[in-house]
């Protein structure tokens, strides 16, 4: 594959990822102003919008399935181009009944968790091919900074608008509010799905071409029996497992300092946006410098990320805290998922990658459990950071069992082993 061809698909892929973002129900530009839904128009505690989350994040919590399906299945032989539409054109029929229904706790639940699923099916589709490309051109630190940008900048500009959004939906009556808000969702789902289906076959259509070595029984008995799955996925687990930075947060922020809503989406826009420029600087890194010192450092800042807010007081000060948080945390980032696109083990890129993925949100809705009851009942906010502080910490000596030819490389190097 020549340079050229290789950007434009990875920025192809990088894009239609980006539109996904912005649609997912779980987070930002629709996922916030549903929390403030909850908790300002359906009268919900911390701990009523913590278990809401969770519920409605099953399916995130069983990614590796639906990257399994994508590694395993091709829907009507159209491979990655057939996940995009048909499951692309599902979102927009499971926001579209959200738009014609009464916006209830049943019809809200049932209906981010079906949309869930639908979209589930579309980002395997996409982790899984970039994935893919990642290792066999021997680029995984700029495929992870592809992913995690894919991320981060709808979240940047989604929890601003998400915030503004949540405020100006206030005003409103309750079926207008739910009329604008998932009708933003449809509207995106619609866009990712004409590009799965006149995309370039290069991205969508090669890899479920390639003629498959194993049996779906064998290719999940060669992914359990593949060493370096369980330290990437333990380090996952422990660097999402957050306490104090859920809907804890959100509560402290809101009811603890008087922020605005508004206020609250921007603290979670500044945040993920100060990832930005880490994720750039290790694009230049990661070919200058081999993963296992990235992973090192990333993993000692991650220690400390937490801790400007302790000294926070205001919602001024909250708001400088969170730009330092994500520039503290950015390295980290980069690096456990360059680490996770390493270890894919070939022709299971889409199994591991939602694997990721999954332990992403398993780690973040049970923290938001733990963190609720924390801040309910065990000493408040401060005590939710201190948790989160001392789980970081045990990310450090878990670095010792990855292995390693899987860190000792640089970008654009082949694996040593």
């Amino acid at each position: 594959m020549t340079p050229v061809e290789r950007t434009r698909l990875l920025v192809y892929g990088g894009v239609m990822l980006t539109l996904v973002q912005f649609a997912v129900p779980w987070e930002g530009l629709i996922g916030l102003p549903v929390v403030f839904f909850l908790k300002n128009k359906l009268g919900l505690t911390a701990h009523g919008v913590a278990t809401f989350n969770l519920i409605a994040s099953i399916p995130l919590f069983v990614g590796f399935l639906f990257g399994f399906l994508r590694d395993t299945w091709s829907p009507f032989g159209r491979g990655d181009r057939g996940y995009v539409v048909i499951f692309g054109l599902l979102s927009v029929l499971s926001y579209g009944a959200m738009i014609l229904l009464e916006p209830t706790y049943g019809v809200l639940l049932a209906g981010v968790f079906l949309t869930t699923v639908a979209i589930q099916f579309v980002l395997s589709a996409g982790r899984g091919v970039t994935s893919a490309i990642g290792q066999e051109e021997a680029m995984t630190g700029q495929v992870s900074v592809l992913g995690n940008l894919a991320i981060l900048v709808p979240n940047l500009a989604a929890y601003f608008l998400g915030g503004a959004l949540s405020g100006y939906l206030e005003g409103r009556d309750a079926a207008g509010a739910a009329r604008i808000l998932f009708g933003v969702g449809l509207g995106l789902m619609a866009v990712v799905a004409l590009m799965g289906l006149f995309g370039p076959a290069r991205l969508f259509d090669h890899h479920h071409a390639q003629a498959r070595e194993h049996t779906v029984a064998g290719d999940l008995a060669r992914l359990l029996r593949h060493r370096p799955l369980y330290a990437v996925m333990a380090i996952q687990l422990l660097w999402q497992f957050s306490p104090a930075a859920g809907a804890v947060l959100q509560f402290h922020l809101s009811n603890g300092l008087h922020a605005t809503d508004a206020q609250v989406g921007a603290w979670y826009g500044l945040f993920m946006g100060s990832f930005v420029p880490v994720m750039l600087l290790y694009s230049w890194l990661c070919r200058r410098v081999r993963l296992n010192t990235l992973l090192w450092v990333g993993a000692a800042l991650a220690v400390v990320q937490m801790t400007p807010l302790l000294f926070v007081r205001t919602p001024t000060e909250a708001l400088v805290a969170a730009v330092a948080l994500g520039l503290i945390g950015g390295l980290g980032q980069a690096a456990f998922t360059d680490l996770a696109i390493r270890a894919c083990p070939p022709g299971l890129q889409g199994t591991m990658m939602m694997m990721f993925m999954a332990m992403y949100y398993v780690s973040l809705r049970f923290g938001d459990v733990f963190g609720a009851w924390l801040y309910d009942r065990q000493g408040g906010f401060q005590t939710a950071i201190y948790a989160t502080v001392g789980v970081y910490a045990l990310i450090l000596p878990l670095l010792l069992l990855v292995p390693r030819d899987l860190k000792d490389t640089l970008d654009g190097e082949p694996a040593t082993g």
